[in-house]
């Protein structure tokens, strides 16, 4: 399966690239380029790289971290949605209304 479609890498391309010491998504990038275009497959680079034993990029230690959930991961608990702000009315005065 192609992980980054800009410069059709693959999967097994990836899985190489961390079999010969890639640890980082620029580390793999230096040598098929994914990751350099849209950046949309960076993220599944990452989740590649989590999977072979290489360290978490720092956003998912962060978010670890936080206590925040993966949006891949349908099984993580979501996060409390934020209390919305209180609405005050406008008050409309003969100066901004001619305004």
């Amino acid at each position: 399966m192609y992980v980054c479609m800009c410069h059709a890498v693959t999967e097994d391309q990836v899985k190489k690239a961390i079999d010969g010491g890639a640890n980082t998504p620029r580390q793999i990038a230096r040598g098929c380029r994914a990751g350099t275009d849209c950046g949309s497959c960076v993220r599944r680079i990452q989740a590649l790289l989590g999977e072979h034993g290489a360290r978490p990029c720092p956003t998912a230690r962060l978010a670890a971290k936080l206590g925040l959930a993966d949006p891949e991961d349908p099984a993580a608990p979501s996060a409390p949605a934020p209390e919305a702000a209180p609405v005050v009315p406008l008050r409309v005065t003969r100066a901004n209304r001619a305004a």
